[in-house]
């Protein structure tokens, strides 16, 4: 799996400071998520109730399908609170299981960073649906909304 760097500068696709993969203003044509009222509503705007077949949408500047929305993804690097800023540039593993932390969810142990959001990410819940955007997750638990990609390493 990549590291959360890795799947950071792979879910931009080569733009920068960009809210999503694709520029600044949402779209529903661009991945699935979440439209309308959450939990209540979804007008399906995208086309989706749940999951979409890979791709159901364009791809980013670097050819990744579904890299925003559909369902969260693994990465390799231990969830603590912050995004690392610049130290993350100079340490892309992030942090070692054991400094692995979520205040937010003190009972579940050492969890990994999940990045992209997913087809239940909305506008009034969660809008975790940008490249910088993560969350964490235990690396144990199956849902419908979290999943993997990986990476090939030349060398």
């Amino acid at each position: 799996m990549p590291t959360e760097a890795q799947w950071e500068y792979a879910g931009r696709g080569g733009l920068k400071d960009q809210d999503f993969s694709w520029g600044n203003r949402y779209s529903a044509k661009k991945a699935n998520t979440w439209q309308g009222i959450f939990p209540f509503l979804n007008t399906k705007q995208d086309g989706h109730l749940g999951t979409a077949p890979v791709e159901s949408f364009p791809p980013n500047g670097y050819g990744l399908y579904d890299m925003t929305g559909n369902v969260w993804e693994l990465t390799s690097d231990w969830y603590s609170v912050g995004h690392g800023g610049k130290e993350h540039s100079l340490n892309p593993t992030g942090p070692t299981k054991n400094a692995s932390f979520d205040p937010t969810k003190p009972s579940e142990g050492s969890l990994h960073v999940i990045k992209g959001g997913s087809y239940l990410c909305a506008k009034n819940y969660c809008s975790r649906y940008r490249p910088a955007a993560r969350e964490s997750q235990a690396p144990d638990t199956g849902t419908t909304h979290v999943g993997f990609r990986l990476v090939s390493v030349d060398g």
